[in-house]
């Protein structure tokens, strides 16, 4: 319940403008609306709603070597929150706390990340990113009932996998599936396509980053890396003149 003080399109011009006076060739964008100034309690509506953006170098998001070789994950003991909890389609910051327990209990028990099921013991995300599970050839994602946050990158994904001849199918999917999937691989701004090689310590295909993963990938990477952007979802950043 926040009014925005800020158009989109200011918005994105305020991104574009810190990331070309950052002078960084690679960065994360944060944009952030929030209630700042006021009194404290469970009712912020008097309190002054503030906008900022930071930019920073977040490198290899799951390791130098995750995009690679691939990263050791568990199955949550934290479930994704239930819907009609909390908004767990927005991008909130209170909804940080779920991800925050799942995350360091991973890294506590010596994985990278933690994948979280649903209230109903369907597989949900990851802690910070969408998830997609590949068996015979065809793709698998959650839906967005199972309280995932419906990411950008997750959507980009879907459309270059289809682009490619693949199918993407969107359903509910039992946690064993994790166990049996040819690929997995996480996907989402800071982590982008990261392929699984183990779940539980039952590794995954092969146990190095599958064809299919290796392909989309490559798909994703020549989009924002290489600029061949036929979908139009690049925003270009002037490059900072000093004078």
């Amino acid at each position: 319940r926040m009014e925005a003080p800020y158009t989109h399109e200011e918005l994105v011009d305020a991104c574009v403008d810190t990331v070309a006076n950052s002078g960084m060739e690679s960065c994360y964008i944060r944009p952030v609306i929030y209630r700042g100034e006021g009194r404290m309690g469970v009712n912020p509506l008097g309190n002054k709603v503030e906008t900022f953006v930071a930019v920073w170098k977040w490198g290899a998001y799951l390791g130098e070597t995750a995009l690679t070789d691939g990263v050791d994950v568990q199955v949550a003991s934290w479930s994704r929150v239930a819907p009609n909890t909390i908004p767990a389609m927005a991008k909130a910051g209170g909804n940080y706390l779920n991800a925050s327990l799942v995350k360091m209990d991973a890294v506590l028990n010596g994985y990278a990340e933690g994948i979280m099921l649903s209230t109903d013991g369907y597989i949900a995300e990851g802690s910070g990113e969408n998830l997609f599970i590949i068996v015979d050839g065809k793709l698998y994602t959650a839906p967005v009932g199972m309280s995932i946050l419906p990411g950008i990158t997750r959507d980009a994904i879907i459309t270059l996998a289809k682009g490619l001849g693949y199918e993407v199918f969107e359903k509910a999917i039992p946690r064993e599936a994790l166990y049996l999937a040819d690929e997995l691989f996480f996907t989402g701004t800071a982590a982008e396509v990261t392929p699984i090689r183990s779940v539980d310590k039952y590794t995954v295909g092969s146990g190095t980053r599958g064809p299919i993963t290796e392909r989309i990938q490559s798909a994703f990477f020549d989009v924002v890396q290489n600029g061949n952007d036929p979908h139009g979802w690049l925003t270009p950043v002037p490059v900072a003149v000093e004078g």
